[in-house]
């Protein structure tokens, strides 16, 4: 005989089932939501640093990005329950946490053994001052009631800004930087003076521009003027590219002496001359060009360079390109490839000739110079016999794994003789007694240009009878 219970009672039984799980369920997550916070770390943070520095940043220009890494060291899970910009929003600095930015952030967790990056930028307003400003602020973070700071602190300097500007006539101040954005000018028929100690820094394309005018860079050995990016952070020392340089277009006559000119595209580009000048374009003396993404020297449609101990090197293709034309002479000077990269070219590369144009060259010379790097030929040409061309190379050092035997090698060329320079990575081309370059110039070609002439880029005394070759005469 089978029984078969009412519906109430088969109800009754099930409730007294299923609420008993119901109960334990409830008290299950209640179990687990304490669990979470009682298996939370009880520590505090560790910091990639206890300080956040900007070396010299430019008012109005904003930083780059500095990073801050924050450590949860323990095993377990850490909540950060604050993360505080304390100048707040009229800090000069800007925070941004695990990719959310603002001023306070709330209630982050951090896994065991596991990290969190901060990132920093800052810009500082002009304080109308010559001397830099620094200005700090800081970070608070709270975890489990204590407060840890990061301090945030920023070397500022104020500066003289162009922003796609004329220069006016006469003599740039030097008591504080010059920053250029876009281009600052030397216009039609003007002439300006850049003064010894002057400090030029170019934001990114950027350039100093001569139009139909004349540039006078007169440094000193002590003082020179300096061109470079703008950016001064340390990661940036040796980043080419980072400007395009001084561009000459029909100029008046001008000079460079004792100028330091490096990580720019072009260090100096040089487009046609104007048809009422008779004499150089530009005359540059003691003056480093080096890490150029390009080139050193461009000379471009018949501009005309006199050069006298300067040091063109490690750049990006050339040391120095003539194209369509032009005229060049260049004594005791480096002109050295070595640059970074797979494009290095040669150290010099001449062409009369582009775009089914021809332009002449009526002088083409380089005296007491070395002429190398690590390529099999430092001098590649490619002319047109259709042109004027006068070439006249003396008393170099040059590297060409087949020795050239064109006319124009004359009078005591060595070649694939290492120059031993000290430190080529170090950009130290000085060489000790021991080198070629030891008293195997000609003193016929001698120093012309510069405030001292008859000295060698450090102001030593070149030889009367048997002088060094290159830029730098051995004390």
């Amino acid at each position: 005989m089978r029984y078969f219970a009412n519906e109430s009672t088969i109800l009754m039984r099930k409730l007294a089932v299923l609420l008993p799980l119901a109960l334990l369920a409830l008290f299950a997550s209640q179990l687990t939501s304490c669990k979470k916070d009682t298996f939370l770390s009880e520590g505090n943070l560790d910091f990639s640093a206890d300080t956040v520095v900007f070396d010299t940043v430019f008012t109005t220009v904003g930083s780059t990005t500095q990073r801050l890494k924050i450590y949860n060291r323990s095993n377990r899970n850490l909540r950060v329950d604050e993360i505080e910009l304390m100048g707040g929003e009229n800090s000069p600095f800007r925070i941004n946490v695990d990719g959310i930015s603002g001023v306070l952030h709330n209630n982050l967790e951090i896994e065991g053994s596991d990290s969190l990056w901060i990132f920093v930028e800052v810009t500082l307003d002009p304080n109308g001052g010559t001397l830099p400003l620094i200005v700090e602020d800081s970070i608070r973070f709270r975890t489990n009631g204590v407060d840890q700071y990061v301090v945030l602190a920023a070397w500022g300097q104020d500066a003289y800004f162009w922003n796609n500007e004329v220069m006016p006539q006469g003599t740039l101040p030097n008591d504080k930087p010059h920053v250029v954005y876009g281009y600052a000018a030397v216009d039609e028929g003007e002439t300006i003076t850049i003064q010894a100690g002057t400090d030029i820094y170019l934001h990114n394309n950027s350039l100093i521009y001569v139009f139909k005018g004349a540039l006078h860079i007169q440094g000193t050995k002590t003082d020179p003027v300096t061109l470079q990016g703008d950016r001064l952070e340390a990661e940036y020392d040796d980043v080419s590219g980072q400007y395009y340089g001084i561009y000459f277009q029909e100029a008046l006559p001008s000079t460079i002496d004792h100028a330091i000119i490096k990580n720019g595209i072009a260090g100096v580009h040089l487009f046609s001359e104007d048809p009422s000048n008779s004499s150089y374009t530009l005359e540059m003396s003691n003056t480093t060009i080096q890490n150029c993404s390009r080139y050193g020297t461009f000379i471009y449609d018949g501009a005309k360079v006199k050069a006298e101990n300067c040091v063109i090197s490690d750049n990006g293709i050339h040391a120095f390109l003539l194209l369509r034309g032009g005229d060049f002479n260049f004594n005791h000077c480096h002109l050295l490839s070595y640059g970074p990269g797979d494009n290095v070219g040669a150290a010099i590369g001449i062409t009369n000739y582009f775009d089914d144009t021809i332009g002449p060259i009526n002088e083409g010379t380089i005296t007491n110079s070395v002429i190398y790097g690590n390529g099999d030929y430092e001098v590649a040409m490619d002319t047109l016999t259709q042109g004027t061309i006068v070439l006249d190379f003396q008393r170099n050092v040059i590297r060409a794994d087949d020795p050239f035997t064109d006319a124009f090698y004359t009078n005591g060329n060595i070649w694939n003789a290492n120059p031993l320079f000290n430190d080529i990575p170090g950009l130290d081309y000085m060489w000790s007694a021991s080198s070629p370059l030891n008293g195997a110039g000609d003193s016929a070609f001698g120093i012309t240009l510069g405030m001292n002439p008859g000295t060698d880029i450090c102001e030593n005394p070149r030889d009367a009878v048997s002088p060094d070759i290159g830029a730098y005469e051995l004390p």
